[in-house]
Protein backbone atom coordinates (compact mmCIF):
# COMPACT_ATOMS: atom_id res chain seq x y z
CA UNK A 1 0.00 0.00 0.00
CA UNK A 2 1.55 3.64 -1.03
CA UNK A 3 1.50 6.89 1.30
CA UNK A 4 -0.88 8.36 -0.06
CA UNK A 5 -3.62 4.96 -0.40
CA UNK A 6 -2.60 4.39 3.13
CA UNK A 7 -3.31 8.47 4.26
CA UNK A 8 -6.27 8.26 2.37
CA UNK A 9 -7.71 5.01 4.05
CA UNK A 10 -6.90 6.74 7.32
CA UNK A 11 -8.75 9.67 7.03
CA UNK A 12 -11.55 7.34 6.14
CA UNK A 13 -11.34 5.50 9.18
CA UNK A 14 -11.14 8.36 11.27
CA UNK A 15 -13.99 9.47 9.74
CA UNK A 16 -16.03 6.96 10.05
CA UNK A 17 -15.61 6.16 13.59
CA UNK A 18 -15.05 9.39 15.84
CA UNK A 19 -16.87 11.76 17.76
CA UNK A 20 -18.75 14.30 16.28
CA UNK A 21 -19.95 17.70 17.73
CA UNK A 22 -23.32 18.03 17.61
CA UNK A 23 -26.61 20.67 18.51
CA UNK A 24 -29.84 18.64 18.98
CA UNK A 25 -32.86 20.71 19.13
CA UNK A 26 -36.11 18.74 19.98
CA UNK A 27 -39.58 19.31 20.43
CA UNK A 28 -41.89 16.37 21.41
CA UNK A 29 -44.89 17.66 22.40
CA UNK A 30 -47.34 17.62 25.26
CA UNK A 31 -47.25 13.91 25.81
CA UNK A 32 -43.95 13.40 24.39
CA UNK A 33 -41.40 10.53 25.85
CA UNK A 34 -39.21 13.27 27.25
CA UNK A 35 -38.57 10.58 30.15
CA UNK A 36 -36.60 8.44 27.51
CA UNK A 37 -35.07 11.44 25.39
CA UNK A 38 -33.67 13.03 28.79
CA UNK A 39 -32.19 9.72 29.78
CA UNK A 40 -30.84 9.22 26.10
CA UNK A 41 -29.23 12.75 26.53
CA UNK A 42 -27.70 12.23 29.95
CA UNK A 43 -26.29 8.97 28.78
CA UNK A 44 -24.63 11.00 25.97
CA UNK A 45 -23.30 13.87 28.58
CA UNK A 46 -25.50 16.08 26.50
CA UNK A 47 -25.21 19.67 27.75
CA UNK A 48 -28.18 22.18 28.36
CA UNK A 49 -28.22 24.42 25.63
CA UNK A 50 -31.43 26.65 26.36
CA UNK A 51 -34.92 25.76 26.33
CA UNK A 52 -35.16 22.14 24.32
CA UNK A 53 -31.43 22.40 22.72
CA UNK A 54 -28.27 20.35 24.03
CA UNK A 55 -25.04 19.93 22.87
CA UNK A 56 -22.86 16.75 23.05
CA UNK A 57 -20.10 14.60 21.86
CA UNK A 58 -21.70 11.57 19.53
CA UNK A 59 -19.91 8.79 18.21
CA UNK A 60 -21.34 7.36 14.86
CA UNK A 61 -19.84 5.75 11.54
CA UNK A 62 -20.50 8.54 8.63
CA UNK A 63 -23.43 10.80 9.10
CA UNK A 64 -24.58 11.37 12.39
CA UNK A 65 -28.67 12.08 11.11
CA UNK A 66 -28.60 7.97 9.87
CA UNK A 67 -27.20 7.12 13.08
CA UNK A 68 -28.99 9.25 15.97
CA UNK A 69 -32.69 8.76 13.49
CA UNK A 70 -31.96 5.27 14.26
CA UNK A 71 -30.74 4.79 17.58
CA UNK A 72 -33.71 8.15 19.09
CA UNK A 73 -36.53 5.94 17.01
CA UNK A 74 -35.19 2.74 19.38
CA UNK A 75 -34.71 4.58 22.46
CA UNK A 76 -37.46 7.11 22.24
CA UNK A 77 -41.33 6.46 21.06
CA UNK A 78 -41.47 9.28 18.59
CA UNK A 79 -45.29 10.39 17.60
CA UNK A 80 -46.55 12.33 14.24
CA UNK A 81 -46.09 15.13 16.75
CA UNK A 82 -42.66 14.88 17.58
CA UNK A 83 -39.70 16.81 16.16
CA UNK A 84 -35.91 16.56 16.34
CA UNK A 85 -33.56 19.01 14.86
CA UNK A 86 -29.93 18.19 14.60
CA UNK A 87 -26.90 20.54 13.83
CA UNK A 88 -23.50 19.37 12.74
CA UNK A 89 -20.45 19.73 10.69
CA UNK A 90 -20.59 17.82 7.34
CA UNK A 91 -17.05 16.23 6.78
CA UNK A 92 -17.32 15.99 3.40
CA UNK A 93 -18.21 19.59 2.62
CA UNK A 94 -16.85 21.52 5.89
CA UNK A 95 -19.89 22.80 6.18
CA UNK A 96 -22.20 23.01 9.43
CA UNK A 97 -25.44 20.95 8.07
CA UNK A 98 -28.87 21.38 10.14
CA UNK A 99 -32.27 19.06 9.15
CA UNK A 100 -34.95 17.21 10.76
CA UNK A 101 -34.35 13.79 11.89
CA UNK A 102 -37.94 13.61 13.10
CA UNK A 103 -40.90 15.19 12.04
CA UNK A 104 -40.08 18.77 9.77
CA UNK A 105 -40.55 22.49 9.54
CA UNK A 106 -43.76 24.16 10.52
CA UNK A 107 -44.69 27.91 10.02
CA UNK A 108 -42.65 29.85 12.14
CA UNK A 109 -44.00 31.97 13.99
CA UNK A 110 -42.35 35.16 13.24
CA UNK A 111 -43.95 34.69 9.58
CA UNK A 112 -45.08 37.57 7.63
CA UNK A 113 -42.84 40.14 9.70
CA UNK A 114 -40.02 40.11 6.90
CA UNK A 115 -39.46 39.27 3.31
CA UNK A 116 -39.48 35.45 2.82
CA UNK A 117 -36.62 33.27 1.38
CA UNK A 118 -37.02 29.96 -0.21
CA UNK A 119 -37.38 27.02 2.25
CA UNK A 120 -35.58 23.93 1.55
CA UNK A 121 -35.06 20.63 4.20
CA UNK A 122 -31.62 20.98 5.01
CA UNK A 123 -29.93 23.75 6.36
CA UNK A 124 -26.30 24.36 5.03
CA UNK A 125 -23.71 27.47 6.12
CA UNK A 126 -20.68 28.56 4.18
Amino acid sequence: MNAAMLEKSSAEFWRSSMKRAIWISFDLGVRGDYEALYSWLDEHGAKECGSSVAFLQYECAKSPVQSLTKELRKTVNLTNHSRVYVVYLDLETNRLRGSFIVGRRKAAPWSGYGSTAEQTDVDEAV
